[in-house]
């Protein structure tokens, strides 16, 4: 990078290995302590990559939710930076003015870098924007040099807004989030799979939460211990439904069964 044009801040991050590395290595060039974000920030647990991920607002956290979820995703890298050099020269050549402070250059950064298992597409760049920041000139202006950037380097560049992003998806991945269990309880969770099965087979017209609630009084379980059973089961994709509908809605004939516990165990067990 053209290092005699930063300021001291971006040289100590370059020496910390900032925006380097892959997977669990990684280093976001930007954190939730650098910056105020446009909303919440939020630090979070990334199942992919096994690392904690900086998202500087909750539309990032959903964005987030839906690269993680995604079993094609291989690696996330949030606020990936982009070379100086090439973003000062397409800059340039576009007579776009680029991002400066206080008269030193900053670095831009793309929200996340995703790579994926899809033999036509294995790399993409996303940007994060709320619908509202695109009547912005500026804002327009720092997407185009990203746009060519990206182009640049012939990898696929996104812009991702509120309106791409299916609200209930999100909510259900978010509620099913937390219950992707630790692998020292993973074998014991997969051997409950076929009595919930059976279970729901003999009462196909229960909610799931009706469900839950129906197998703790029988066995007289705590509150909301059979929920979190199946719970864990749905986030492990033991049992399988449209995410499109909210799982509140959802009775028990609509969760289909894996066909292959063998490979969600392997899947799980790479990903520790």
């Amino acid at each position: 990078m053209t290092s005699s044009t930063l300021d001291s801040r971006s040289l100590k991050w370059i020496k910390q290995g900032r925006g380097a590395g892959s997977g669990k290595d990684y280093q976001p060039w930007l954190t939730v302590r650098d910056l105020p974000s446009s909303g919440r920030s939020h630090r979070i647990w990334g199942f992919q990559t096994q690392r904690t991920h900086h998202l500087l607002s909750d539309l990032e956290l959903a964005a987030f939710f839906l690269f993680d979820w995604n079993p094609f995703a291989s690696d996330i890298r949030e606020q990936y930076p982009l070379r100086l050099e090439d973003t000062l020269e397409l800059a340039a050549q576009a007579g776009i003015r680029h991002p400066a402070f206080k008269g030193q250059v900053q670095i831009m950064s793309s929200d996340f870098l995703i790579d994926t298992t899809i033999t036509h597409q294995p790399r993409m760049a996303i940007q994060v924007k709320p619908s509202a920041d695109l009547s912005n000139p500026r804002t327009i202006e720092k997407l185009e040099l990203e746009r060519r950037y990206w182009a640049k380097k012939n990898i696929p560049w996104y812009l991702l807004t509120e309106q791409q992003i299916p609200k209930i998806v999100i909510q259900n991945i978010a509620w099913l989030y937390p219950a992707q269990v630790a692998l020292d309880e993973l074998e014991s969770t997969l051997t409950m799979a076929a009595f919930y099965l059976n279970f729901f087979l003999q009462n196909p017209t229960l909610q799931i939460s009706q469900a839950a609630m129906t197998l703790d009084q029988a066995y007289s379980l705590a509150p909301g211990e059979s929920l979190q059973k199946i719970r864990s089961l749905l986030a492990l994709r033991v049992f399988l439904f449209d995410i499109t509908k909210h799982w509140s809605s959802l009775s028990v004939s609509e969760l289909q069964a894996s066909s292959d516990i063998h490979s969600l165990r392997e899947r799980y067990a790479a990903n520790q």
